[in-house]
């Protein structure tokens, strides 16, 4: 499987601090990769860097072999698309929350029509299309929020505890409807939670980052199993 991110010698520094060191990881197409780890550990950090919403110190991150630097900011962009535990909809219905990536990007109505309600469809919101924001759960505005992600076809799904916010059945529900979408889609996922048993069922792997830097990475059982340190250990004897 080919990578579609390469990161190597990478430094980010926030508010005058080092906040993440990753020495190297690579994202493979079509994975869905769980990043854990303890509150302040650099998770979302690492996904704001990935965006290319935070600046790198040193160091590089690739996109198809090409380093970030030599992206344009909309082209990179444009290839990802962000979930934030906040779902984020502005007052407005649930068609016209979904389809607003594609206005600004000056999609034909027909085209945008057509987009709108195959996601609608596969996030289980096609019956809310005309129902305001407002007046959506928890719940079934995260799936809005998916399905907004997702029509704009982004090579990269980032993911930031966008089920953190809703209850344990709920939860449930959607990583099960999106485990299903990815699955079909091959959508490279890159998914920040603090839940581990989520991230084992979740991802096709897993990056345990600890004190701003990339503690290990491997498959949920191979985290288990032979945990790097004794850090490590105690934080994924939950798994």
């Amino acid at each position: 499987m080919a990578n579609l991110i390469e990161i190597k010698d990478l430094l980010v520094r926030r508010n005058g601090r080092d906040a993440l060191k990753i020495e190297s990881l690579d994202i493979r197409q079509g994975e869905t990769l769980a990043v854990v780890g303890p509150n302040g550990a650099g998770k979302s950090t690492l996904l704001l860097a990935l965006a290319r919403l935070i600046k790198v110190a040193q160091g590089e991150i690739k996109l198809h072999g090409k380093p970030q630097k030599e992206w344009s900011d909309l082209e990179y962009r444009r290839r990802f698309a962000f979930v934030f535990q906040d779902p984020l909809l502005l007052d407005m219905s649930v068609r016209d929350n979904i389809g607003l990536g594609l206005k600004f990007r000056g999609a034909e109505k027909h085209e945008s029509r057509k987009r709108v309600l195959k996601w609608a469809e596969a996030m289980g919101v096609e019956k809310l299309l005309e129902r305001r924001a407002g007046q959506l759960s928890g719940g079934e505005a995260q799936r809005v929020s998916l399905a907004r992600a997702f029509v704009l076809d982004p090579e990269a799904l980032l993911m930031d505890e966008p089920f953190s916010a809703v209850d344990p059945q709920t939860r449930a529900n959607l990583i099960e409807d999106l485990s299903a979408v990815l699955a079909q889609s091959h959508r490279t996922t890159i998914f920040v939670t603090h839940n581990l048993k989520e991230a084992a069922q979740f991802g096709d792997r897993v990056a345990l980052i600890m004190d701003g830097g990339l503690a290990q990475v491997g498959k949920p059982e191979e985290l288990k199993q032979n945990p790097a340190d004794e850090r490590a250990r105690s934080f994924v004897s939950g798994m």
